[in-house]
């Protein structure tokens, strides 16, 4: 209870600091939201009549507690672009967003885990070697590039999908689904690779202890040693990293979006920025946030229960 209650301030506290930061960001950059909605050429007086109204001369920090206090009751203010909530423009792209994340999350994991357990049990044979010099040269690829070859392979070369070609998911599920299956790889292949490597050379060095040997000398079968004693112990700093991969999914997937052309949080804090649309911008950074963080909270829970050694500190 006690760790936890650390997360928790943790989280708190890293929420407001990503926040405060965003404000200060804004305040730095010439040009404000005022400028960016009546343009470079507007006269002066027109400019601070619309700051008023936008609310853009009042204090720093009167608008900063201003939003986050109407933020954590459920209230993101209203969109200087659109003129709309932003929650329901959050609301609308939620779904989009947080189905390309669990997508790839999904892949990473399938990808990894038996890949990872065949090139440790036959790390001697033609395959696995070729898994792991394929897995080196997966990994040094950037997701947006290797989002680009995707494109280009299974869209423009292959037709397995229509770049540009998105489909909401209220018109058609399926299509939906289908769509974002390359972006999601597109994601996932890298960190799929990381992780093999990882659970590889866990599971390796785990049968190298003493326990290993002892299970050996009681009759049990490669197999059995594999999944009933090296896996449990090697698979926990496996579970950290994937932890962070999700983590790092939420924030990766803005990109793909880009370039995958899907209207999902990505393309919209694009946008926003460049209209200096602050409450967009501001929500998605602090709802992108407090997903990271409490992803972590619950790799820390998850590792704690699987690892008996460490439910006392």
């Amino acid at each position: 209870m006690k760790a936890v209650l650390k997360k928790l301030l943790t989280f708190i506290i890293t929420v407001l600091l990503v926040t405060l930061f965003v404000f200060v960001a804004f305040e730095m950059i010439p040009g404000d939201a005022a400028t960016a909605r009546l343009g470079i050429n507007a006269t002066p007086e027109a400019l601070e009549k619309m700051r008023e109204e936008m609310g853009l001369t009042r204090p720093f920090f009167v608008r900063y507690f201003s939003w986050l206090g109407s933020f954590f009751f459920g209230d993101m203010g209203v969109s200087y672009s659109y003129g709309v909530s932003v929650r329901s423009m959050l609301a609308s792209k939620l779904p989009i967003t947080l189905t390309l994340t669990l997508m790839a999350f999904i892949m990473v994991v399938v990808l990894s885990i038996p890949i990872g357990l065949y090139s440790s049990k036959y790390e001697d044979r033609v395959f696995a070697k070729v898994i792991d010099v394929s897995g080196q040269l997966v990994m040094s690829i950037p997701p947006f590039f290797l989002g680009i070859l995707v494109t280009y392979v299974f869209g423009m070369l292959l037709h397995m999908f229509t770049p540009g070609g998105f489909v909401s998911y209220d018109i058609n599920f399926g299509k939906f689904i289908s769509y974002l299956i390359f972006p999601a790889l597109a994601i996932a292949v890298p960190k799929a690779a990381m992780s093999t490597k990882l659970l590889k050379t866990s599971i390796l060095s785990e049968r190298r202890l003493d326990y290993v040997r002892t299970a050996y000398s009681r009759g049990n079968s490669t197999m059995d040693v594999l999944y009933k004693h090296v896996l449990k112990n090697a698979v926990i700093p496996v579970i950290t990293f994937l932890g962070m991969t999700l983590a790092d999914i939420v924030a990766g997937s803005l990109v793909i979006e880009q370039v995958f052309s899907i209207p999902g949080y990505g393309r919209l804090l694009i946008s926003s920025i460049a209209n200096r649309d602050y409450p967009v911008v501001q929500a998605i950074i602090a709802i992108i946030a407090m997903i990271v963080i409490f992803i972590n909270l619950l790799v820390d829970v998850t590792y704690q229960v699987l690892d008996p050694r460490l439910r006392g500190n």
